[in-house]
């Protein structure tokens, strides 16, 4: 439907129409009712932490309604609601048909212009005295009637405004606007996982899409001082912080772990050509003892084939090897950089991910494409790995992101 927020402003609206992705409407009985209590109390978390009032909320089979006087507000707040497929402001009344029917009139007055064209169209559950064609076929006839000055004509197939009725029971809910939510599951219904964060473009997309599949993330930041800057390091906070308005209600932990100095021991100790191999192994043996810490299911990174040297199908197998006892989910893998940067923009991270900061100088000019996983091992055998990760662990700092 068209965004006719400029005209709906003039229209009373009383209540919101929650409408919820359509994969948790194909789950189970018993899955489906436990998806929609936790969209309610995720909904519940958003609304008290903006602060926007609200009546009553109503739960119904694949709807949630809203009784509010902020409407547009909490329409607005609940797009980024994960498990939320749509949103509609709507003016509520009763299921008589009269009074239906005037209402859609009402909202039409409000909502179209000269010599537009419109389309009614109802969705009804329950038991009524007429069907939603008639619905439809009534009001449109009234709006002609009543409106008959603006030489308004119906168009069916490909109408410049859309008055929506929805009738439920004993109510019926008029609207003539609808925004898209970003679907997914519900945050917090499955577990939470470990997200590899920098503060470039691809990770916080990877972290975002595991989020819209219910997990709740959190974030790993690896500090390579001195081969970065301590603005990459803010950079990477205000990004998980960009990311933590996806998961109002959640916990906004970010671990920094202090990476300079593994990555110092293998420019001095191991070939060149390695470095951001070894470099990558040691960050997924320490997102592992981070992970049994927090008692996560697995480990996210943005990684996609061939985007860098070191995520080259034989480098990542040769990465894969080093998870033991954690699966790595890679969400990007097929994805091409400007499909990502889409996402990015979408999710809001990209113009903190694309300020410039400096990248890492510890990179080699020629970095192995193709490692071969014997003479990783072996360059690894001349190192104290464990101790490395212990070390990182235990210095590991937790930092709270504010809102």
């Amino acid at each position: 439907m068209k965004f006719v927020a400029g005209w709906l402003s003039q229209m009373k609206f009383d209540s919101v129409i929650v409408r919820f992705g359509g994969e948790i409407g194909i789950k189970g009985k018993w899955t489906r009712r436990a998806y929609e209590k936790l969209l309610l109390k995720n909904i519940k978390r958003v609304l008290k932490h903006y602060g926007v009032s609200h009546e009553e909320i109503i739960r119904r089979l694949g709807r949630i309604y809203i009784k509010t006087r902020n409407a547009q507000e909490v329409a607005s707040r609940l797009t980024c609601v994960f498990g939320v497929s749509s949103v509609s402001p709507a003016a509520e009344t009763t299921s008589e048909m009269n009074e239906v029917v005037q209402k859609a009139v009402e909202l039409a007055d409000t909502v179209l212009k000269s010599r537009s064209s419109f389309a009614v169209r109802c969705r009804r559950i329950g038991e009524h005295p007429y069907s939603s064609m008639g619905i439809c076929e009534e009001a449109g006839r009234r709006i002609l009637v009543n409106l008959e000055k603006r030489n308004l004509r119906v168009d069916l197939r490909n109408p410049q405004f859309t008055i929506g009725v929805e009738v439920r029971d004993d109510c019926a809910y008029v609207y003539a606007e609808t925004l898209q939510g970003v679907d997914g599951f519900p945050l917090g219904s499955q577990p939470k996982v470990i997200c590899l964060l920098s503060g470039g473009i691809d990770s916080p997309v990877a972290c975002w899409l595991a989020m819209k599949r219910g997990c709740t993330i959190i974030p790993v930041y690896f500090d390579i001082i001195p081969f970065t800057s301590e603005e990459v390091t803010a950079k990477a906070l205000n990004v998980a912080r960009k990311l933590f308005e996806w998961s109002i209600g959640f916990p906004r932990k970010v671990y920094i772990v202090s990476h300079g100095r593994n990555l110092e021991t293998f420019i001095r100790e191991s070939p060149r050509k390695l470095t951001c191999i070894l470099c990558k192994r040691m960050m997924y043996r320490i997102a592992e003892r981070i992970a049994e810490m927090e008692e996560a299911e697995g480990i996210i990174t943005g990684e996609s084939i061939g985007e860098q040297a070191s995520q080259t199908l034989k480098n990542l197998r040769v990465l894969n090897e080093v998870a033991t006892k954690y699966p790595v989910h890679r969400p990007l893998l097929g994805f091409n950089k400007l499909e990502t940067e889409e996402l990015a923009k979408k999710i809001s991270t990209f113009k903190i991910s694309t300020r410039k900061t400096g990248g890492c100088s510890a990179a080699p000019k020629k970095p192995a494409t193709g490692a071969k996983l014997e003479a990783v091992k072996r360059a690894e055998q001349e190192l104290d790995i464990e101790g490395m990760v212990k070390e990182s662990v235990r210095e590991a700092k937790t930092v709270i992101v504010q809102a």
